[in-house]
């Protein structure tokens, strides 16, 4: 995992776990055996599934979305499962249209590759962990249209999302490979009130996980996340609850990672210095040299986290004869 990744990562711990848990298809097949209606399970290859790499989320809904998508046989055909993982604290009411438009780019990327294929099946599945609970007569998109639906229907494009709501899911009910099950408890609880009275027995699951090579892996996963999003809780606290469920050697874990994660934090700050202090002196620099260009320049800039990038820039300044050559270094 390269830094930046690795701070992005820190800066979006719902993302984080949400990718740890459905990137293993083993919790992707126990969460869609589950989950998913019968007569659509019976179509459906589990052990065709496979992960594409494409996202679909834009950058600037990534702290409040995530999503994944896995190509499967469906019958005879391949098809695909879109899984959209809405992780606000409030309910959505115009998801099924972000779930239409990021369908259609699958549609597109799916003809970019061959345009003589007919378009695949692309079965939408939201998972939530809002504090509201979502309306359950809200998974179709022609809920969310005015005026004479039904009469209109033949012109409507329409269509019904799977819907998973953590919120209404009893913990017995919250069914699948141990880690899935972690996760989407964790999920629902995040901002409850009695998170840490849930922790114990949550944590304690991953029992059967530690003999495993990948286990402090997983732990370390879980805690990263715990750290990141619940206030007021101390390592101490967590390493007590943590020595409980599992044992004292995964307790002790605790003070390693939290060291761990402390250097991390200490890199995000300097890294985040390096680039304001970057990102100042370019606009210093075009404001002796380019003064004119400094505002489309610093548009440009301030959209560019690559601290390799903006030092090409800030030294480019000091020998270019005219702004084309700042200009295309943006580009």
């Amino acid at each position: 995992m390269t830094e930046e990744e690795n701070i992005t990562n820190l800066n979006n711990p719902h993302d984080k776990l949400f990718r740890e848990t459905w990137s293993n298809l083993e919790n992707v097949r126990g969460f869609l055996r589950y989950y998913l209606p019968a007569d659509v399970s019976r179509i459906m290859d589990f052990e065709s599934l496979e992960i594409t790499k494409d996202s679909f989320v834009e950058k600037e809904l990534a702290e409040y979305f995530s999503d994944m998508l896995y190509k499967v046989k469906l019958s005879d055909a391949s098809g695909y499962v879109y899984v959209l993982f809405e992780h606000k604290s409030y309910y959505e009411k115009y998801v099924h249209l972000q779930l239409l438009e990021y369908m259609v780019k699958i549609w597109r990327l799916c003809l970019k590759q061959d345009k003589k294929a007919s378009l695949p099946v692309v079965i939408p599945l939201l998972l939530c962990h809002g504090r509201r609970s979502w309306p359950k007569e809200n998974t179709r998109f022609s809920s969310i249209l005015s005026g004479p639906v039904e009469q209109l229907a033949d012109y409507i494009p329409d269509f019904s999302c799977a819907l998973y709501d953590l919120t209404r899911f009893s913990d017995h009910e919250i069914k699948g490979t141990v880690m899935a099950r972690v996760a989407m408890l964790l999920f629902k609880y995040i901002s409850d009130p009695n998170l840490m009275e849930k922790l114990p027995g949550i944590i304690s699951l991953m029992r059967e996980l530690m003999e495993k090579k990948t286990g402090l892996q997983y732990l370390e996963t879980v805690l990263r996340y715990l750290f990141s999003t619940v206030d007021g809780v101390s390592t101490e606290k967590i390493k007590e609850i943590v020595g409980q469920a599992l044992s004292d050697r995964e307790g002790n874990f605790i003070m390693t990672l939290a060291e761990k994660l402390r250097m991390e934090g200490e890199i995000k700050g300097k890294k985040e210095g390096l680039m304001k202090g970057l990102k100042q002196a370019i606009e210093l620099g075009m404001s002796l040299k380019f003064p004119d260009k400094v505002y489309a320049v610093m548009s440009g800039i301030n959209k560019i986290n690559d601290t390799n990038v903006l030092e090409k820039i800030k030294d480019a300044i000091k020998t270019a004869k005219d702004d084309s050559e700042i200009m295309a270094l943006l580009n």
